[in-house]
């Protein structure tokens, strides 16, 4: 599905131009090298190594001396630019909802012990290595609106630096209750329309998101481990006196589901089998109100009052074949809603299989626009760059339909409208002259002296230890020792 729907290219030269001039209103400190810096990041011939070298591309009229002022002590007014980028047109999916994805991407900076907040970063056979690694750096949150099909474009919505003293979830949440919210507010979620889907994978708790997300108009969707036990729904007092009839205390929670135990999981409320070209037949089941059975440990440990129930459907897939080989092991999916028919499991799992595109727009960032080859000291330096590199993959996205395809002879031939965003940025110097462009020239001045040469660096950058500095307590006698 494309983004801009008979759209040619003077409707996409034209919201370009217009998102130009919000970004650099955005911009309110040294907003005319961030600006120049953004081109030259859409300008540069190949990927990006450094960003210094982009200082040499012609579109940047500055010196290197600002382009390091710029992103040491430049400023980027995020609210603003989040809802910028919430009114822009919104991709969508097959059923007309919008679908958004969340997930954590890392910034590995292990030879910077002069830079904050850094944390353990987990990296899978890093250098060679089959074993997973910890490794110091940025961890930051993503959330990118998808789009239906097989494609590799992602519209980038928001992103959050994880600091030392932040809960995951909680921090998630905050970040998708103000996505959701300026979405509404810019008029691309109106009521009566379908639920917001939320993906997530399964680092998250998908119904401790749920929970979180409370008010919002979401449906939380997330993958869940394969040893995971839920509970079934709360029988009914007829159904509680034919199993005990003795009587006694009514249970809260239904008999177990485990995922491992086949025996325990009963008839699925709704079942589907569809054959798709991929992954060859796909066979999903789901069970109603299925909802894991919380205490008051790790995550829930500072809840008051007694622990909600959190229903929703449970669904697993099975298909025969994965893309790259190997053995297809079952997917279990939770979702926040309840009451879904064979049409919608179909729909949520095929939601979930857009969440990988994700991957495609990390891999964009780091591999072509560089998005972690800076040396950046401080924290609040990473994050003014991190915007500007999701300014540039907007401009990329909105001037998809105008680019022409400038492929390599050993490359296929793309069909019209589908350019990858690599082929897009390619041809961004010849699109660049019919665009708006609000930088103001540079003034001549003369750079300072610097240090003297020979002369010895005497303060010293502050050091900094790499983890969490906020241990959560992970029991009610923990808890209650650690409180005054």
């Amino acid at each position: 599905m494309s983004l801009l729907p008979d759209a040619g290219p003077g409707e996409a030269f034209a919201q370009a131009s217009r998102f130009r001039e919000d970004l650099f209103d955005c911009l309110t400190a040294r907003g005319d090298e961030l600006f120049e810096l953004v081109d030259a990041l859409l300008c540069a011939d190949g990927p990006v190594t450094s960003p210094v070298n982009l200082t040499l591309v012609a579109e940047h009229r500055r010196g290197h001396g600002a382009m390091y002022e710029a992103l040491n002590c430049g400023n980027v007014d995020v609210p603003r630019l989040r809802q910028v980028l919430a009114g822009l047109p919104m991709p969508r999916a097959a059923d007309g909802r919008l679908v958004l994805a969340v997930d954590v991407s890392n910034w590995l900076r292990p030879d910077a012990p002069t830079s904050a907040d850094r944390l353990f970063c987990h990296v899978y056979g890093r250098s060679g290595r089959s074993s997973d690694q910890f490794i110091p750096g940025w961890p930051y949150s993503f959330v990118a609106a998808l789009e239906s099909g097989r494609t590799s474009w992602c519209q980038l919505l928001d992103a959050v630096r994880l600091g030392p003293e932040d809960d995951v979830a909680e921090v998630t949440a905050a970040q998708l209750r103000r996505v959701v919210t300026d979405l509404i507010e810019m008029g691309r979620w109106h009521f009566g329309d379908r639920d917001i889907l939320i993906v997530f994978d399964a680092g998250y708790d998908a119904p401790r998101m749920a929970h979180l997300l409370g008010g919002l108009p979401v449906e939380v969707l997330g993958r869940m481990r394969s040893d995971r036990v839920m509970r079934r729904p709360t029988p009914s007092l007829k159904e509680y006196a034919l199993s005990y009839p003795r009587g006694g205390r009514p249970p809260k929670h239904g008999k177990e589901l485990r995922f491992a135990k086949p025996d325990t999981w009963g008839e699925p409320d709704a079942a589907t089998t569809q054959v798709t070209d991929r992954y060859g037949t796909a066979r999903a089941m789901a069970w109603d109100r299925i909802h894991p059975r919380l205490t008051t440990r790790s995550a829930w440990i500072d809840h008051t009052g007694e622990l909600p129930i959190i229903e929703g459907t449970l669904i697993r897939l099975q298909v025969d074949r994965l893309p790259g080989g190997g053995d297809p092991l079952p997917l279990w999916l939770w979702s926040s809603a309840t009451g879904l028919n064979s049409e919608d499991v179909d729909v949520r799992w095929q939601a979930f299989l857009r969440r990988f595109d994700i991957e495609h727009l990390f891999r964009l960032m780091k591999q072509t626009l560089g998005w972690t080859r800076p040396k950046l000291r401080t924290p609040e330096a990473g994050e003014r760059w991190t915007w500007l590199i999701i300014a540039a993959h907007t401009q990329i996205r909105l001037l998809r339909e105008a680019a022409a395809d400038l492929r390599r002879p050993w490359e296929k031939p793309a069909e019209a409208g589908r350019l990858t965003p690599a082929r897009v940025r390619r041809g961004f110097r010849n699109l660049r002259p019919h665009l708006h462009c609000p930088a103001r020239a540079p003034k001549p001045s003369t750079p300072g002296s610097g240090r003297p040469l020979g002369s010895k660096n005497r303060r010293p950058a502050t050091r900094y230890d790499v983890g969490k500095t906020v241990k959560r307590p992970e029991s009610i006698i923990e808890r209650n020792r650690l409180r005054p």
